[in-house]
């Protein structure tokens, strides 16, 4: 790492001049490969060895990052080149290099899956990718795969290849053989071993949310350490050097949240928040407190609640007794205070949540309506929020729909594409109720401080266009 003198961010301190420490971005043909078992392993590895580890997540997620922040002992940010941007990348990998002695950053879906793709933020910070590949059902196979991968693109850094879920050392022997190069094999790690991640609906479950989760981690960590990988030392990784990124935007001075303090449920019912957005709303002068709905906490004195996603539907008998709670929002709301409430968070409002299993629960009543679960996914990509003269830019991602008389204020768009007026709209619903606001959107708030700033502010919401009365009403 160079010494370096520093400038202020959104994210702590900024050194200003390039760094340089051990990369690898973690990436797999597909989804399901077992990224995230290889990249926490790694993580957990050198956390061990006392190494600083600084880990990121490629695109959108809330759910890994609870284990590659387990396994490293640090926050996990997210890394997109269009959600939080080319900039914005750059800020984090480069404040990372400058304190860590390894960065590991986790792909998303297929290598070049999606656009951007895991592929491309590789090639434009020089990250070099370590594939991950499930063998458990090929043997020569394997070889033409990881020379697709390392060659799809020519110019892509690569760092080599891990077969996953192997039989044993004759299976992995085979793999190996198949590689063109045999300097690009970097080890096995065995099927059926007991440190699998367990899934649900949204993902993998929560590691806070398994008493046995560090174990785990250090159970991958003991497999990866008798992997070629794994024996390594720091200097024979990979190495990366980020660049100097450019100065912070002006929003975050203008600290347009000075003095306000807003309250934030946490819990296992609303676990869906980004680090990266607590860091914005401190930068923009705020002060934000916690409570846990399931806990039973009353909610804390404040100007304006938000209620993140998460599990509702895991915990609807739970929520529905809250009455006090409950009505503690209501009042908040009927002074004219704003509430943000996204995905999970807005789930919560309605007037009732149907489960997958058909039990229908009561839920807060602020919202007019009910969400009911669905078995397949609803809506799933990026999206983004006009507000006035800002957009903020993130994602949606739930299995559930609203049936609500409530006209939507507004709607998200897809990536660099509005809809025209008049057409038909893919987007996720924008509602206004007085000073709730409420949304399946997922905001990643460092995309527009200023429109992050709108959301908590009592001011009556700008929004870029009006949305004809004639839209529907039931929006998955």
């Amino acid at each position: 790492m160079d010494t370096a003198i520093t400038e202020p961010g959104v994210n702590g301190e900024r050194n200003a001049v390039a760094q340089a420490c051990a990369a690898v971005l973690v990436a797999a043909p597909a989804s399901g490969q077992g990224k995230t078992t290889v990249a926490a392993a790694l993580a957990r590895l050198h956390a061990r060895r006392s190494h600083r580890v600084r880990v990121f997540k490629c695109g959108p997620d809330f759910l890994d990052p609870h284990w590659l922040a387990l396994a490293s002992g640090a926050p996990v940010h997210s890394l997109d080149l269009w959600m939080t941007g080319e900039d914005d990348c750059r800020r984090r990998l480069h404040a990372a290099a400058g304190e860590a002695d390894l960065l590991i950053v986790e792909g998303v879906m297929g290598l070049f899956d999606g656009s951007p793709s895991a592929a491309d933020l590789a090639e434009r910070f020089g990250l070099p990718v370590l594939a991950v590949i499930d063998a458990q059902a090929m043997a020569g196979t394997f070889g033409a795969l990881a020379y697709g991968l390392q060659n799809f693109r020519p110019a892509l850094p690569w760092a080599g290849v891990l077969a996953n879920r192997v039989a044993g050392e004759r299976h992995a022997g085979m793999l190996e053989e198949a590689l063109r190069e045999p300097a690009q094999w970097l080890g096995a790690l065995p099927r059926g071993a007991d440190f699998s991640l367990p899934e649900r609906h949204l993902g993998l479950v929560a590691a806070h949310e398994l008493g046995d989760a560090m174990a785990r981690l250090d159970a991958a960590a003991d497999a990866l350490a008798a992997t070629p990988l794994g024996r390594r030392s720091l200097d024979e990784l990979p190495q990366a050097r980020f660049e100097a990124p450019p100065a912070m935007p002006d929003a975050v001075a203008a600290r347009l949240l000075e003095g306000r303090t807003i309250a934030v449920a946490r819990d296992a019912a609303f676990a869906f928040i980004y680090p990266a957005n607590l860091d914005v709303l401190a930068a923009l002068g705020a002060r934000v407190v916690f409570f846990s709905p399931l806990a039973g906490d009353a909610l804390p004195a404040c100007d304006a609640v938000w209620l993140p996603g998460g599990y509702p539907e895991l915990h609807a008998k739970a929520l529905s007794a809250c009455a006090a709670l409950r009505e503690a929002i209501a009042a908040h709301v009927a002074a004219g205070k704003p509430l943000w409430a996204e995905c999970g968070g807005m789930m919560a409002l309605f007037d009732a949540l149907q489960t997958a299993d058909g039990a229908v629960h009561s839920l807060w009543g602020l919202l007019p309506g009910r969400v009911t679960m669905h078995k397949r996914l609803a809506a799933l990509g990026p999206q983004q929020l006009r507000l006035g003269a800002h957009a903020l830019r993130g994602h949606t991602f739930h299995y559930s729909s609203c049936e609500t008389p409530l006209i939507p204020a507004a709607f998200t768009d897809k990536p660099n594409s509005p809809a025209p007026a008049g057409a038909a709209r893919t987007g996720e619903a924008f509602y206004v109720h007085g000073p709730l606001r409420a949304s399946y959107f997922h905001a990643w708030f460092a995309s527009s401080p200023e429109a992050t700033a709108k959301l908590f502010s009592p001011a009556p919401i700008e929004l870029q266009r009006e949305i004809p009365k004639g839209d529907a009403h039931a929006h998955a």
